[in-house]
């Protein structure tokens, strides 16, 4: 084998890794090396190489039968790292916090990734009956408040290039089809927020603004109410609490310099 083709392998099997973990990542349930294969398409051999180096690193753990796999410790450690690095959260984190007081409801704070929105920091509402942190998931853009608010930061064209060709629907009220969701984007652009109703969830409706510290917008800020609370009237209050929210919050940032 040449070096160049040493180096291709090397390159393929490296990929082939970072896969494996993000198709696990995404998964709800364990997978199985036959279940890996039928969504990843790799030769089954690579891949009980691969996930048998990934479970000696810890970045794989098995079930107790040691047939199906999930990610490891190891890969907490990672993104953990990442959240610790970066220099906005610890002024996310207080921005959430305030607008929580504010307006009683669910915060989030999100990072556009491509085609779809990263969750790096969540306060739940007091009156939560089940703490579940949305930080570290990763969901379609087309679908979220936070995800239609900065796909409004791009032109037509750009939304088109980040967004797959096939947009995947959670629920019935889910946009779908292309057009419409251009439409949605561009009331967006000329309403200066977003608002979803049970798109990506039933019985929940978001409201969410961009941050302005990078241009284009790379992360907004949102709120989650249960939608049978968002009659006009309140998307309203918690439209104008989220934006002047994200204002003061993107304020903040280029103070200190950060983008």
């Amino acid at each position: 084998m040449t070096s160049s083709q040493s180096d291709s392998s090397l390159v393929k099997s490296a990929e082939r890794t970072v896969r494996i973990l993000e198709t696990l990542a995404a998964s709800p349930k364990r997978l199985s090396i036959s279940e890996l294969q039928e969504l990843m398409g790799y030769p089954r051999s690579s891949l009980h190489a691969l996930v048998r180096t990934l479970r000696e690193l810890k970045w794989v753990e098995a079930d107790d039968s040691g047939a199906t796999f999930g990610v490891g410790p190891h890969a907490l450690l990672s993104g953990t790292a990442y959240l610790d690095r970066d220099p906005a959260l610890p002024h996310v984190y207080e921005a959430l916090e305030d607008l929580r007081a504010e307006i009683g409801y669910t915060v989030h704070y999100a990072r556009r990734d491509d085609g779809h929105v990263l969750y790096l920091g969540s306060r739940e509402s007091r009156d939560a009956v089940r703490v579940v942190s949305r930080v570290g998931r990763r969901l379609p853009a087309h679908i979220t408040a936070l995800g239609q608010a900065l796909l409004a930061e791009l032109t037509p064209v750009e939304v088109d290039k980040v967004l797959p060709d096939d947009l995947v629907g959670f629920t019935e009220h889910s946009i779908t089809d292309r057009d419409a969701l251009h439409e949605e984007v561009s009331r967006v652009r000329d309403r200066g927020w977003a608002l979803e109703r049970e798109q990506g969830t039933v019985g929940v409706a978001c409201v969410a603004a961009a941050v302005h510290y990078r241009i284009p917008a790379t992360d907004a800020i949102s709120c989650s109410m249960p939608a049978d609370l968002a009659t006009d009237a309140e998307v309203e209050r918690v439209a104008g609490a989220v934006v002047r929210a994200a204002a003061t919050l993107a304020g903040t940032l280029r103070r200190h310099g950060i983008r």
